[in-house]
């Protein structure tokens, strides 16, 4: 890909998931520079995570495929992976960024061959996958990974593993002298598309999670459905590999409470709606699904797909904040308890599996970020006129579904656009 030369119209976009992607895009393809910055080893973020979109139930990789086709074909942007934006400085038109480049060990030769994953012995939590599972310790993040170029994680440098990877490649790919870099560039406008992180649910003390091996988030429960991932699409509970054919989902975990996130998340209703579908795929009429909710939340165009599960005899609503979750030590069953608040009607029922609907918040909240910016209570960017040409994209200025992330950053795209059309007719 062609070097972006970074000047004060060029427009800088932090976050490389489908709001980055689209908002790099929308502004290079109307003829504008754009430095794209993601701080993991791949484009994607969340969304190539998931294993089907709400409503369609398609697979994200169709989406992610046509958006890096299209990325790749535009030398307009320039792409830094493993970077992190830790300083911008200036204002509307003439910012500087400062931003600090992570070794990756492993340099353009690459071809993803993989040999040097088959060389190394050692493993490291798989992120990709939540940690659900190990992966090895010189791995390719996914498999639509983009840049496609492995990474070598930084606990092997140093030792015979590592020597181990840079003699089984053939293409003089590994690099183990890669050292931590600092970049500074202009920029006439900044695009925030940082995206969201799911609620730390082992905050929610009732639910037992991260002391409950079988109480799990809806963002894990994806990836076990995934075929591409830790148990090749098998809906199995981590205490002991039985499938899970009994599932409860609870809505609304850490969302709309003082205690926690004050908000709605807008998604986590239709999230588990869809995943009620991931049961009757993987067992017919033999899986349960119980969605044990405050209020479900299906907004518009998703009312029809609301309606198409509450017609599913294999899936259960029960209208009720869940009080608590106790594991059974025998079984291994998750009994939950609390009151089915149509009828008053106290219940104690055991699920083989407890997928907990977290709420979203900004992977880096308004406080954090690198420049002072206006953001709400909740961390996320608000359009605010002092923000000045600092704007928020996607998930990181609301909680969004994909359709909406992408709508967000085509619109702050945009923006970002005008403003540098306005330093362009300033400077001509």
């Amino acid at each position: 890909m062609t070097d972006v030369i970074a000047t004060n119209q060029t427009i800088l976009v932090v976050g490389g998931g489908i709001s980055g992607m689209t908002a790099a895009l929308e502004a290079a393809e109307c003829g504008k520079n754009v430095v794209l910055v993601e701080k993991n080893p791949a484009l994607g973020g969340r969304v190539s995570q998931l294993y089907r979109y709400f409503p369609k139930l398609c697979h994200p990789t169709c989406g992610l495929e046509i958006n890096l086709r299209r990325l790749k074909q535009n030398p307009r942007i320039r792409v830094l992976t493993m970077a992190e934006v830790t300083a911008i400085t200036g204002g509307e038109g003439d910012y500087t960024a400062t931003v600090k480049l992570a070794p990756r060990y492993v340099n353009e030769n690459c071809t993803a061959c993989g040999e040097c994953a088959k060389a190394v012995d050692a493993e490291v939590p798989d992120a990709f996958n939540y940690n659900l599972g190990k992966t090895k310790a010189a791995y390719l993040p996914h498999k639509m990974a983009y840049p496609q170029r492995y990474v070598l994680d930084p606990s092997i440098i140093g030792t015979a593993d590592a020597d181990k990877a840079k003699a089984a490649c053939k293409y003089g790919a590994i690099d183990l002298d890669m050292k931590e870099e600092t970049v500074q560039f202009k920029a006439g406008a900044v695009i925030w598309a940082t995206g969201w992180k799911p609620y730390d649910a082992a905050k929610i003390q009732p639910y037992g999670y991260g002391r409950y091996s079988n109480v799990i988030t809806s963002v894990e429960f994806e990836r076990l459905a995934d075929i591409h991932g830790p148990t090749k699409g098998k809906i199995l509970r981590p205490s002991d590999g039985k499938e899970a054919k009994n599932i409860a989902f609870i809505q609304c975990a850490g969302s709309r409470d003082e205690n926690h996130l004050r908000h709605c998340s807008r998604i986590c209703c239709m999230a588990s709606l869809k995943q009620t579908n991931y049961v009757r795929e993987a067992y017919g009429d033999a899986g349960k699904s119980t969605i044990y909710y405050i209020d479900i939340r299906a907004i518009d165009r998703f009312e029809d797909f609301y309606q198409k599960v509450l017609k599913d005899p294999t899936v259960s609503f029960i209208k009720s904040k869940v009080a608590k979750a106790v594991q059974d030590e025998k079984t291994g069953d998750v009994i939950l308890h609390g009151v089915n608040t149509e009828g008053y009607h106290r219940y104690a029922t055991p699920h083989d599996l407890v997928v907990l609907a977290v709420g979203m918040e900004p992977s880096v909240k308004g406080a954090n970020i690198p420049a002072e910016i206006v953001s709400d209570s909740s961390g996320f960017i608000e359009a605010d006129p002092s923000n000045h040409a600092f704007f928020g994209a996607g998930c990181a200025s609301n909680p969004l579904d994909v359709n909406r992330a992408v709508q967000s950053a085509t619109a702050s795209a945009l923006r970002a656009i005008q403003v540098v059309n306005r330093v362009a007719r300033v400077e001509g």
